[in-house]
């Protein structure tokens, strides 16, 4: 079968299935090899960016998807899309990236973590599809643990975990508070014998400094609907 035949095979069941094809599922089709339906997929992903066409193909996970260029959403809403969007709140949000970057956390590690009952945002959550149960961790009372969907990585506009941006280096200081490790020397270069605040000048550079020094303390909400 010719690259071109197959990369026309595959557009049509992308377009046709309207949502995520696993691999294995178009290697099934085609009856092709793993390493030649990914060839496939990425010359066809070439083909779309290289015509400044309005489709792209995605990965979510093991899957891909045929969809329209982010670009083009202004345009799109105001004919077809209609539909409810989610509506995070800063406790949601939290809550979501604690579990991406926890894959298989527990409802009670989320709760330590954030310092507030958080059975609200998680069913949140899941109702929307973002998270989803990931099975039960080998421990007294099998709790139950979460992890993100390929939802979350349609909307966020990644394949994986590994595509989540680094989380800065944290350290517990002698009174065992979190504080960040190297990334003031790292952004900044700042001279070792220097001393930060001296260096602002104004209230203003104060506040500066002191919002790059201090670890974030978690939100505390009193209703986590």
């Amino acid at each position: 079968m010719e690259l071109n035949e197959k990369k026309g095979i595959i557009e049509a069941i992308l377009f046709a299935a309207g949502r995520e094809v696993k691999i294995n599922e178009l290697m099934s089709a085609l009856e092709l090899s793993s390493a030649e339906v990914i060839e496939a997929v990425e010359s066809l992903k070439l083909d779309y960016k290289k015509a400044e066409r309005g489709l792209q193909i995605i990965n979510v996970g093991e899957a891909y998807q045929l969809c329209t260029k982010q670009d083009y959403y202004e345009y799109l809403y105001t004919i077809i899309d209609k539909r409810n969007k989610p509506n995070l709140s800063q406790a949601a949000l939290e809550t979501l990236a604690i579990i991406a970057y926890n894959p298989r956390i527990t409802r009670a590690e989320i709760e330590t973590i954030r310092g507030v009952n958080s059975d609200g945002t998680i069913y949140k959550l899941l109702d929307y599809n973002l998270i989803e149960e990931t099975g039960k961790l080998d421990a007294p009372g099998k709790p139950g643990t979460y992890g993100v969907t390929n939802e979350f990585f349609r909307i966020f506009g990644i394949s994986n975990l590994e595509e989540l941006p680094d989380l800065p280096r944290y350290k517990l200081d002698e009174n065992k508070q979190i504080v960040i490790d190297d990334i003031i020397e790292e952004n900044e270069k700042v001279d070792d014998t220097q001393n930060i605040e001296s260096t602002a000048n104004t209230e203003n550079d104060v506040g500066k400094v002191n919002e790059e020094i201090e670890a974030p303390m978690p939100a505390r909400e009193e209703d986590a609907n």
